[in-house]
């Protein structure tokens, strides 16, 4: 029988792409999701899990559940037995955050304590959590190992993601039966090899290379780039990009690691080489053919210059390591994009 695995927030962008690990590694994985970042599909199933079903041939469990609503959750608790759960529910976007902080609090610090309320309540100790390097705050060496200082966040996101893997580390000392790994990722891109899912942001794109990819295909004029005078090789913000596939992979190992009574370990996702934000463009523009205008514009508030991981503690302790480079994950984010060039809405992909 396979172990059921909660996911939640498993329609998103990162949760669809561990959806199909999970499957492929001979897992039962229970999804759910509240639509915020996700397109309906047909019968109200994101249309991410109905694109999985396709493509792998099988059948994906889901339902629409807010985390906020705690009854709903403790309904789900009773319906399963589930051996772990995957956690990426929540609000992401940086920019958003510092404008509306009380709002990311909110939804993010009391979906997590719901959740692990209601684990503890039905005896479910086994955790991976969707953690962030915006918890490292402004990195004070690079590349930024697990010993690097954490909490001197510089957005309420950053503060979240600490506040949370804080409140899971807190627990885990407090119940010696639980098992957690915090998984802090560094910057994913890409889609998987089919093009049949990618990343498909609701309203403007948060994030460097959603933004890029609709530039290319002609669904905004140009990009903004917000800073260029950064201590950095071009004046544009450095970060480590990693392949969503490769951040999936990455989840599959952890829970493969919580097999072994682990108690609470933490691990950076990342390749450990970091790209500015012109050198992106560049290599867009190489996967699509296509010229990408840009304009630079003012920093944005909470962002700093440079952000890439010392991965190897994961490489070590879970035998992980990204194997895709630069290349690939452009030309598999062209892919997804040129084949879906309105997102999952009217996207071709079948």
């Amino acid at each position: 029988m396979a172990e059921k695995v909660l996911v939640t927030g498993g329609a998103g962008y990162i949760g669809s792409h561990c959806v199909v690990e999970l499957i492929e590694a001979g897992y039962q994985p229970v999804v759910v999701d509240n639509f915020r970042n996700a397109v309906r599909g047909e019968g109200d199933v994101p249309e991410s899990i109905h694109r999985i079903e396709k493509l792998l041939d099988t059948s994906i469990e889901f339902h629409e559940l807010d985390l906020l609503d705690q009854p709903g959750l403790e309904k789900l608790f009773k319906k399963h037995s589930f051996s772990a759960v995957m956690h990426f529910a929540g609000l992401k976007a940086v920019g958003e955050s510092v404008e509306q902080p009380l709002r990311y609090y909110r939804v993010n610090l009391t979906a997590s304590m719901n959740l692990l309320e209601v684990m503890q309540a039905h005896k479910v100790h086994n955790l991976v959590f969707s953690s962030s390097a915006t918890v490292y705050g402004d990195p004070q060496h690079l590349p930024i190992d697990e010993q690097h200082p954490v909490g001197g966040c510089t957005n309420p996101y950053g503060k979240t993601k600490y506040f949370i893997e804080e409140m899971i580390k807190d627990h885990c000392k407090a119940e010696k039966e639980w098992n957690a790994v915090l998984l802090r990722y560094f910057n994913p891109i890409g889609a998987h090899s089919s093009g049949v899912i990618g990343e498909d942001p609701q309203g403007i794109p948060n994030n460097l290379l959603p933004y890029v990819a609709q530039v290319a295909i002609g669904r905004r004029e140009f990009l903004n780039v917000f800073g260029n005078d950064y201590d950095t090789l071009d004046g544009t913000g450095v970060r480590d990009y990693i392949h969503v596939v490769d951040l999936a992979k990455g989840h599959i190992a952890a829970l493969k690691k919580l097999k072994n009574d682990c108690g609470c370990k933490v691990y950076n996702l990342g390749t450990g080489t970091g790209y500015s934000v012109f050198q992106m463009v560049k290599a867009m523009e190489k996967a699509s053919g296509k010229e990408i205008p840009y304009k630079i514009a003012p920093r944005r508030g909470g962002d700093i210059a440079s952000c890439y991981a010392d991965p190897r503690l994961a490489e070590s302790e879970l035998a992980w390591k990204a194997e895709f480079d630069l290349e690939r994950m452009c030309e598999d984010l062209w892919r997804w994009q040129s084949m879906n060039p309105t997102g999952f809405s009217k996207g071709t992909a079948s």
